[in-house]
C-alpha cells in the first residue's frame, strides 16, 4: 500500500532549494584564517575554565557523591531511633579521586598548550598551503566514509526460507491465468528495460523515462529494484539476472538528491532485502545497508521522529509545509519497523532498531483522541498537528506495520500486538460503518467529523483484518474474518460500478451514492494493487473461489484499458468508456498488483504467510525466529536463528 499519491496533487513539494551556494576562492581562505583565530580563542577560554572552574576535591558537596561514597543514617544513641538526617562517610579510594581530577586539569592544561602551538603554526603558513591542508583533510574524511561504505558485513545465519519457489496450480485454467499475469509482467519488464532502462519509472505511450519527487532528481531505477523479487517469483531469470548486473554496476546512493524516507524504504530497502532472502546474492545485501545508512541523518531531530525528506549527500532533512505546517506523517515514520529490525539483524548493529523502537515508545506515551493515531507529528515538538485521522493515505501502513512486527517475531513481539489491537478496536468503534445499502466502509476523521468516503488505498485493510483475525482477542477471530471479507466486497463494488471494472481513487456513501467517485479528481485509477491484495489475503484464509473470480475481473481489464504498446498506464477516469491515459507505468505495478495477482493464482505453498512477512510495497521478509523480538541491549542475531543453510543459485523456477 504505497501512500505517497504519485498523480493525485496531493504532495505538492515547496519550491527547489537547490543546492548551498559555496563562497569563492577567497572567501574560503579567509574563512579558514577566522576559525584559526576561534581556535586560539577557544583554547584560551577552555584553559581559563580548566584552571578556575573545575571541581576541588577539598570542596566537595554532599551531592557529589562518587561510587565510593556511603551515605548511612544518623542514629540516636541515646533514642536508639534513626533520624532522617544522614553522614556522607568518604570512602577509602578519596585520595585516588583527588589525583585523578588533578591529571585531568593537568591533561586538560596540556592539550590545550599543544592546540595554542599548532594554531600558532598555521598562522606562519601561506593560504595557498592553508587551502592545501583543508582540501586534504576533506580527502581523507571522503577515504575514510568510502571504507566504511565497503566494509565487509558480518556473516549471520539464514533464517529457514520455505517457499521461494514452487506454487504450480494442478487446475490447467488456473495454471493458464498464472501464466497470463507472466505474460503481463513481461510485456510491462521489456518496455521498461526498452525505453526506461534506469530511470525510476517509465512514460509507456511517450517511450521514454519518468520520475517524481518522491525519487529525487537521480536516476535509481526504482522499477529494477522495486521488480527483483517478483521476477524471481515468476521464475524471469534472465530479466532477474539483468537487473542483478544494473545494481552492482550503476546502484549508486551517493548522490545530491533529496529522496522521500518512507518511499525509499519501502521501495528499495524492502526490494533489495527481498531478492537478498531469495536469492542469496550478497550484493542485495550490501546495497540495502548502504542506503540505510545515507537514511540515518533523517532521524536528527528535537524528537527522533524522521524528517520526510531526506538529501542522500549531505543527510540534511526536512517535510512538506502543507503537511500540518510541517509535520511527519504517520504512515510514513510508522513504517520503517520491518525493514529496519532486518537491517539490524543481518548487520548486527542496533541503530536500526533503536531508531524505530524509539518511535514506538514516544507512541505510547502520547495522548491519542478516543483511541486514534493522528496523521500529523511534529518532529521538534512531539506534539500531534491537525486531528486528521485515516486508514487510508498519510495513516494506512501505520496499522500494518503493528500487526506485521508481531507476525515477523514469530508472534512474540506482544507489544506491537497490543498496539494493533488497541488501534484497530478504535477503528471500528469511530471510523467503521455501514452504509444504507449494507456495505462496510471505513471513512475519515476529518475537522471535527466523519467523512463518509473511502480511498483504494483503504481497501487493503479487508487483507489485515483477515490477516491478524488470527491471534485476536476474546475468541474474535471469526468476527475480524467476517469484517475483512466485508471489506474486500465493498471495494469490489467500487470496481463492479465503473465502466472500466476498475476502481476509483476514492468512492463516497452520501445518500443515494455509494461506492461511487463524485468529484472528477477521485475518478483516476493508476495501476494500484490494494483490492487485488485484499484478494489474495482472503483467498488464503478462505479459498473462497469468488476471490480468484474478481481477482481475474480485474486482471482483463488491465489488459484491456491500461495496456499500451509500450507498457501499462493508468487511466484518468474509470467511468468513461473511451479513458485517456495518464502515461504512468508505476514501480508499484510490478512490485506488488502483478505479484498479488500471480499469487492469487497459485499454490499455497509458494511463499506460505506462516514463513514470510509481506512489506507494505509487496516484498517478502522471512519470519525472525527469535525468542524476544523486542531486542535487548546484548541481542545476538548469531544466538538466536540456525545454522545458515547452503546458499542458493540465483532464480532457480
Amino acid at each position: 500500500m504505497t501512500t505517497l499519491l504519485p498523480l493525485s496533487g496531493r504532495r505538492i513539494p515547496p519550491p527547489s532549494l537547490g543546492p548551498p551556494s559555496f563562497p569563492h576562492h577567497r572567501a574560503t581562505l579567509r574563512l579558514s584564517e577566522k576559525f584559526i583565530l576561534l581556535l586560539i580563542l577557544s583554547a584560551f577560554i577552555t584553559l581559563c575554565f580548566g584552571a578556575f572552574f573545575l571541581p576541588d576535591s577539598s570542596k566537595r558537596k554532599h551531592f557529589d557523591l562518587g561510587l565510593e561514597d556511603v551515605l548511612i543514617p544518623h542514629i540516636d544513641a541515646g533514642k536508639g531511633a534513626k533520624n532522617p538526617g544522614v553522614f556522607l562517610i568518604h570512602g577509602p579510594d578519596e585520595h585516588r579521586h583527588r589525583e585523578e581530577e588533578e591529571h585531568l586539569r593537568n591533561k586538560i592544561r596540556a592539550d590545550h598548550e599543544k592546540a595554542l602551538e599548532e594554531a600558532k603554526e598555521k598562522l606562519k603558513k601561506t593560504k595557498e598551503e592553508i587551502q592545501t591542508e583543508i582540501q586534504t583533510e576533506k580527502n581523507k574524511v571522503v577515504q575514510e566514509m568510502k571504507i566504511k561504505e565497503n566494509k565487509p558485513l558480518p556473516t549471520v545465519p539464514i533464517p529457514n526460507l520455505v517457499g521461494i519457489n514452487g506454487g504450480d496450480p494442478e487446475d490447467d485454467d488456473i495454471r493458464k491465468k498464472r501464466e497470463k499475469i507472466k505474460e503481463m509482467m513481461k510485456h510491462a519488464w521489456d518496455n521498461y528495460r526498452t525505453y526506461g532502462w534506469g530511470h525510476n519509472e517509465l512514460r509507456p505511450i511517450a517511450r521514454e523515462g519518468y520520475s517524481t519527487k518522491i525519487f529525487g532528481s537521480s536516476q535509481l531505477g526504482a522499477t529494477i529494484v522495486d521488480a527483483l523479487d517478483t521476477l524471481y517469483i515468476m521464475g524471469l531469470h534472465d530479466e532477474f539476472l539483468d537487473a542483478q548486473k544494473w545494481v552492482e554496476e550503476n546502484l549508486d546512493f551517493s548522490v545530491n538528491s533529496e529522496v522521500s524516507v518512507f518511499e525509499v524504504n519501502i521501495r528499495f530497502i524492502g526490494g533489495l532485502l527481498a531478492a537478498y532472502y531469495l536469492s542469496g546474492e550478497e550484493i542485495f545485501k550490501v546495497k540495502a545497508v548502504q542506503l540505510a545508512q545515507k537514511l540515518l541523518p533523517a532521524f536528527n531531530t528535537p524528537t527522533g521522529i524522521p524528517w520526510a525528506m531526506v538529501n542522500l549527500k549531505s543527510g540534511i532533512g526536512w517535510n512538506w509545509s502543507w503537511a500540518s505546517a510541517g509535520s511527519s506523517i504517520l504512515a510514513e515514520f510508522g513504517t520503517l519497523h520491518m525493514e529496519f529490525v532486518h537491517l539490524s539483524y543481518l548487520t548486527g548493529d542496533l541503530v536500526y532498531y533503536k531508531k524505530v523502537m524509539h518511535i514506538r515508545k514516544l507512541l505510547q506515551k502520547m495522548d491519542r483522541p478516543n483511541g486514534l493515531y493522528p496523521n500529523y507529528l511534529n518532529p521538534r515538538t512531539g506534539r500531534w498537528g491537525q486531528y486528521h485521522i485515516s486508514v487510508g493515505s498519510l495513516g494506512d501502513s501505520f496499522y500494518e506495520y503493528l500487526l506485521k512486527a508481531w507476525l515477523m517475531s514469530d508472534k512474540t513481539d506482544y507489544e506491537a500486538r497490543k498496539m494493533y489491537d488497541d488501534a484497530i478496536e478504535a477503528i471500528e468503534k469511530h471510523l467503521i460503518k455501514k452504509s444504507h445499502g449494507g456495505l462496510v466502509f471505513i471513512g475519515e476523521w476529518k475537522n471535527g467529523h466523519l467523512e463518509k468516503k473511502m480511498e483504494h488505498l483503504a481497501c487493503f485493510t479487508g487483507g489485515m483484518f483477515a490477516l491478524g483475525a488470527d491471534g485476536s482477542r476474546t475468541d474474535k477471530a471469526g468476527h475480524y474474518l467476517e469484517l475483512g471479507a466485508e471489506i474486500a466486497r465493498t471495494c469490489h463494488e467500487s470496481y463492479d460500478r465503473t465502466a472500466l471494472k476498475l476502481g476509483p481513487e476514492s468512492f463516497k456513501f452520501d445518500g443515494a451514492v455509494e461506492a461511487v467517485a463524485v468529484r472528477q479528481a477521485e475518478k483516476y485509477y493508476i495501476l494500484r494493487p490494494e483490492v487485488i491484495e485484499t484478494y489474495w489475503y482472503l483467498w488464503r484464509f478462505t479459498h473462497n473461489p469468488k476471490y480468484r473470480q474478481w481477482g481475474w475481473e480485474a486482471t482483463l481489464a488491465i489488459e484491456k484499458y491500461c495496456r499500451v504498446s509500450g507498457g501499462f498506464s493508468g487511466v484518468k477516469d474509470v467511468y468513461s468508456s473511451t479513458p485517456t491515459h495518464d502515461d504512468v507505468q508505476q514501480s508499484f505495478f510490478l512490485a506488488e498488483t502483478l505479484k498479488y495477482l500471480y499469487l492469487l493464482f497459485s499454490d499455497d505453498d509458494l511463499l506460505p504467510l506462516d514463513h514470510w512477512v509481506f512489506n507494505t510495497e509487496a516484498h517478502p521478509l522471512p519470519v525472525l525466529h527469535l525468542a524476544n523480538t523486542t531486542l535487548s541491549e546484548s541481542w545476538s542475531p548469531e544466538a538466536r536463528l540456525p545454522k545458515s543453510k547452503p546458499r542458493r543459485a540465483p532464480c532457480r523456477s
